[in-house]
């Protein structure tokens, strides 16, 4: 008995000591991701530790799947792995599981409604976040009690079949939601990477968003500036009920610090609410979470444009040191740069990193992860048919008749494996556009998106990482901790027995959505989109970047923003950006004609004034070899006849069809009856034939 602790004892002590470091790397690298999405020491302690917790957790069953498969089938004599004691390991799913469930369906919920309640005692707040959770909680309870009436017939009522409905509840919910994101995701990681290798298509499709992202900016300013007037107005009143809340409208004066730039740019918004002349806590409250709101939307697009113009300045120099071989991003670069400035770095070497390498290193990546997608994918249509033919099982457990004990390679790819379907997940989380207006801003995140973001990555762990049990062998799954704690109350009744092995198929549903593009068809019938494709898929359905919202609109408008005429004046530090002054230098040099149409000064606002004229404002080499000949002389005729202004004598009373031609009395040749005699209805520009 001595022995045998003494042979065992170095090798647990080893797991454990490896154990302990993960946590603690795990925790750190949680930490850094909370600092640069938060500001640490604004946000209180109560908002800090939950999304820790919500973070944290998740994180370590992604290292707590393989340690579990390795200790269910540790025997003493099997390969060097990372194993515990089964009573360790059944702690730590016991602690992982039921923090995240109370963090997922009830503190975190909670803190969102309590952090966006706008009221400033905590007790109205706590009242407010309850009212708005009841509807909420109130279909989970309705869920439960019908759950619990099936379980009841099914396998009788005491506390297991208690404990397991309220588990294979979660459990479902989150993985009807994990299969659709990570489906969208198992799709999107290796196109975009692939795309990205393409620095001149990737610029095309940062110019195509950059109209979007402009108009949103405006909107969010025009917004904040309407309810910063409201603000001003409430504090304008001296009597009457704005006596009492005077504290609480000069705190929200303060809020709105000092006047911003953009706005003497923008046309003044019109306040089409009023004032209303009793002011009550309710209303105060409301103005406060809409001036909330209001600021952290704009806090979140003026982020996104920085990166947007950023970026695209970035790729049109890797692009512009093509003719020289040698690329410098700039001597000043702003905190919004995509691509870091290393100074070890010669011009030359910069040039073929950025304009070789990394395509390349893309291109590569996004094979392998093509691969691996296929993969996952194949795994989970075959797993209930041939379990044998599973490619991911087959690379954890080669032996799949007689599975041997784990070692630490296979408990890597194991881990690998999990991370890739979790990532490909939480991508999808990032690009499907059905989350309202939540978004993760950098040092800047609102407290109500973080819990709720927080929360959605604790809720589609879980399921994910029993999803990926369903892969291995049918006995050797069993044998694990996370089965018998987890897999076998999933599987209590007949119905919950086949929904881990049947549901999974419906994969192909947002795969078919993503790579078809249904999400942008959806948009063009309904009017709404439902994934972040729609750019791409208007440069390559409009490659001419003509109209409102194409490429080219977005070229002028990043174009005005470096040379610092842009409405935001981002780089207004400067004279002139190291772009234009690139593009100047190629032109020069290639000897080429530029045909430059003033920038308008100032800005359109979406929704007063209209887009400016998106005609080629620079006619250079680049454009010229994108057109043949006769598409050039195409477009010139036409930017001929729509700049060409009306003649006086031609700008009079228009041309009257007779009475017998246009069968009424005022009726324009737009409108001519004589259609009437084909058979049609006067309908401008149509003929019924």
């Amino acid at each position: 008995m001595n022995m045998f602790s003494v042979s065992v004892s170095p090798i647990s002590v080893g797991s454990n000591v490896f154990f302990a470091l993960a946590l603690f790397a795990i925790s750190a690298l949680v930490l850094l991701l909370l600092r640069r999405f938060l500001t640490l020491r604004a946000t209180p302690a109560y908002l800090i530790v939950p999304i820790f917790l919500a973070l944290a957790l998740p994180a370590s069953v992604v290292l707590l799947v393989p340690i579990d498969l390795a200790s269910s089938s540790h025997d003493g004599t099997g390969p060097k792995a990372i194993w515990l004691p089964d009573r360790v390991v059944l702690v730590c799913w016991r602690i992982a599981y039921w923090l995240i469930f109370m963090l997922t369906w009830a503190i975190l919920p909670l803190l969102g409604e309590y952090v966006d309640s706008g009221y400033r005692e905590p007790k109205a707040r706590i009242i407010y976040s309850l009212r708005m959770n009841a509807r909420y909680q109130l279909i989970v309870l309705t869920c439960a009690v019908v759950g619990l009436v099936y379980v009841s017939i099914s396998n009788g009522f005491h506390f297991s079949s208690l404990k397991g409905l309220v588990m294979a509840l979660a459990y479902v919910w989150g993985l009807v939601l994990a299969i659709y994101l990570m489906g969208h995701g198992l799709v999107s990681i290796p196109r975009n990477l692939i795309r990205n290798a393409n620095v001149s298509g990737r610029l095309r499709r940062v110019q195509a968003h950059a109209p979007k992202v402009h108009d949103r900016l405006m909107d969010a300013v025009n917004e904040l500036e309407s309810l910063n007037g409201q603000v001003a107005q409430l504090q304008q009143r001296k009597t009457g009920t704005a006596r009492d809340f005077q504290e609480w409208i000069e705190d929200l004066s303060e809020g709105s610090g000092s006047a911003d730039v953009r706005v003497p740019i923008l046309e003044a918004p019109e306040s089409s609410s009023t004032i209303p002349s009793v002011i009550t806590e309710r209303y105060l409250a409301d103005l406060t979470r809409r001036l909330q709101r209001s600021r952290h939307m704009k806090a979140r697009f003026v982020d996104e444009w920085d990166r947007l113009v950023q970026l695209a300045a970035d790729l049109q120099a890797i692009i512009n040191s093509a003719a020289s071989k040698k690329l410098d991003f700039g001597p000043a670069p702003r905190r919004s740069s995509c691509f870091p400035r290393t100074k070890m770095l010669t011009p030359y070497m910069r040039y073929q990193v950025y304009s070789n390498v990394i395509p390349s290193v893309r291109m590569a990546f996004g094979a392998f992860f093509s691969v691996a997608s296929v993969c996952i994918v194949w795994s989970e249509l075959i797993k209930s048919v041939a379990p044998q033919l599973s490619i991911v099982s087959l690379t954890i457990l080669p032996n799949y008749k007689e599975p041997k004990p784990l070692g630490f390679g296979k408990q890597l790819i194991t881990s690998a494996w999990l991370l890739y379907m979790c990532s490909a997940a939480l991508v999808g989380v990032n690009d499907v556009k059905v989350w309202g207006n939540r978004a993760l801003v950098r040092r800047n995140t609102y407290g109500e998106s973080a819990c709720w973001y927080a929360s959605l990555v604790a809720r589609l762990t879980v399921p994910i990482a029993y999803n990926f049990l369903t892969f291995l062998p049918k006995d050797f799954r069993r044998e694990t901790t996370f089965y018998e704690f987890l897999g076998r109350l999933i599987n209590l009744t007949p119905l919950g027995h086949g929904f881990d092995f049947i549901f999974p198929i419906f994969i192909l549903l947002p795969i078919c959505a993503t790579l078809f593009n249904l999400y942008g068809r959806i948009k063009k019938i309904f009017g709404f989109g439902l994934a972040e494709e729609d750019d791409i898929h208007d440069v390559e359905n409009n490659p001419s970047g003509y109209g409102m919202g194409g490429w080219r609109e977005g070229r002028d408008l990043i174009e005005r923003e470096l040379n610092g005429f842009g409405s935001l004046a981002v780089s207004s530090r400067g004279t002139r950006s190291t772009w234009a002054a690139d593009r100047d230098d190629e032109s020069d040099s290639r000897g080429s004609s530029r045909l430059r149409v003033p920038a308008a000064e100032g800005s359109r606002s979406p929704r007063t004034t209209q887009r400016p004229i998106t005609a080629p404002t620079v006619i250079d080499g680049e454009e010229e070899e994108e057109e043949n000949f006769f598409q050039s002389f195409a477009h010139r005729v036409r930017n001929t006849f729509e700049t060409t202004n009306t003649p006086q004598w031609f700008q009079g009373e228009p041309f009257r069809l007779p009475r017998w031609m246009s069968g009424d009395n005022n009726t324009t040749t737009e409108e001519g009856g004589v259609t009437r005699l084909f058979g049609g209805r006067a309908v401008p520009g149509r003929l019924h034939l």
